[in-house]
């Protein structure tokens, strides 16, 4: 298999840690790409991001590569949540603390099942308050964190896909195939509401993006064996660019 040229330009799969933010990473893989190069800069961009609770599937992409973002931000994405009913919290996930409480004594798995069917196919979606849609320019997180009150508006997504894997009550675990712009915390509230209680998401991790699927993914571990086994020092660039 030939080696990617990074500086020409070349798209990769990695999986984000829980905790770290999508900057984080891209600068991670930047700083590691650029050492191994012996060069101070490298263009390096991502294909959507994730929060920072969340893990999975990243597209990176370097040097011409980068063009191809808007393409690879199209493609369907594959998650797997857990969701834990019976409460909701200011940011829909663990980043914040339970504020609101609800019964869930009513729900079976039965129940459960019936209601994620309610959401497959086009739906109009209303972000989290605490996401980075633009509201008059600025950021909702920014107006949510300041206490701002503010609405946003829902937003068409397509959800091909939403299987139960467990139903351990209080807690669900589903996976999910969905469209560019689904927000898995809007769909945690969502579910829980569709279920007469409410709900936050507890953990998220992205499986896939477009062809990309986790199994192809290098970790941060494997960062720096995957650069001098499969990527070009420049001058093996250069001895390609001649040949």
């Amino acid at each position: 298999m030939q080696k990617l040229d990074l500086v020409a330009g070349a798209t990769l799969a990695v999986d984000k840690p829980l905790t770290w933010s999508s900057f984080q990473l891209v600068n991670k893989v930047r700083k590691e790409c650029c050492r191994y190069l012996g060069i101070k800069k490298l263009k390096v961009g991502h294909a959507g991001t994730l929060d920072p609770l969340a893990s999975g599937v990243m597209i990176l992409c370097t040097g011409r590569h980068t063009k191809r973002i808007e393409e690879l931000q199209a493609g369907r994405k594959e998650y797997i949540a857990d969701i834990r009913l019976g409460a909701t919290t200011p940011t829909f996930d663990r980043e914040s603390e339970p504020d609101t409480h609800f019964p869930t004594e009513h729900i079976t798995p039965e129940l459960v099942v019936q209601a994620l069917k309610r959401f497959v196919g086009p739906i109009d979606q209303v972000p989290p308050t605490f996401s980075a849609v633009k509201v008059d320019g600025r950021r909702a997180y920014d107006l949510a964190r300041k206490g701002r009150d503010f609405e946003l508006k829902a937003k068409p997504i397509v959800i091909d896909e939403l299987e139960l894997l467990e139903c351990k009550l209080p807690d669900l675990k589903v996976r999910v195939l969905c469209s560019k712009g689904t927000y898995i915390r809007a769909l945690a509230r969502d579910i829980g509401q569709a279920l007469g209680s409410g709900g936050y998401l507890t953990d998220l991790r992205r499986t896939r993006v477009g062809d990309y699927s986790i199994d192809q993914c290098i970790t941060l571990e494997e960062l720096e064996h995957f650069l001098h086994e499969q990527v070009m020092t420049l001058e093996e660039a250069a001895s390609c660019a001649t040949n």
